[in-house]
């Protein structure tokens, strides 16, 4: 029997995706910049590996509506989080031998990638740097409590 992650039941990445629009919204007023973004990979990561497809859909959108939020080109979330799936994650899958750990690198991972696509697009500075350690912390927490 395998263990289901609450990101495969489509109704609660539904919600989860409408929770990760509205925090955005608000996000962007207060620039945090790219709040759950970290959660919206692993939930990317997982339809796409589960051929989930409808899914994915909502979270390629959810991702367009951040990067939009956030004033990064459209799709390059989603293009990153492509990227890593085929090139990056499955070299990490065969060196960590800790399958629960893989999901905090893939996070991790991910917002180093944010933050080369944020510093080609403008200055990285300290509020930047600030937010980004910020998003990640709730994001790998919001990883360990939730799912």
């Amino acid at each position: 029997m395998t263990e289901r992650n609450n990101l495969e039941n489509p109704l609660f990445l539904f919600t989860f995706l409408l929770i990760a629009i509205i925090l955005n919204t608000i996000a962007s007023i207060h620039f945090l910049l790219i709040m759950l973004s970290g959660i919206l990979f692993i939930a990317f990561y997982i339809c796409l590996k589960k051929k989930y497809l409808y899914s994915l859909f909502f979270v390629i959108l959810t991702f367009l509506f951040i990067e939009v939020n956030s004033g990064f080109k459209p799709l390059s979330l989603s293009l990153l989080s492509l990227f890593l799936y085929i090139f990056v994650l499955p070299k990490i899958s065969r060196t960590v031998s800790f399958s629960s750990l893989n999901n905090y690198l893939y996070i991790i991972i991910f917002y180093i990638g944010v933050t080369i696509i944020w510093s080609l697009s403008t200055d990285i500075n300290e509020t930047v740097a600030k937010a980004i350690v910020l998003n990640i912390l709730i994001d790998l927490i919001f990883l360990g409590t939730l799912l």
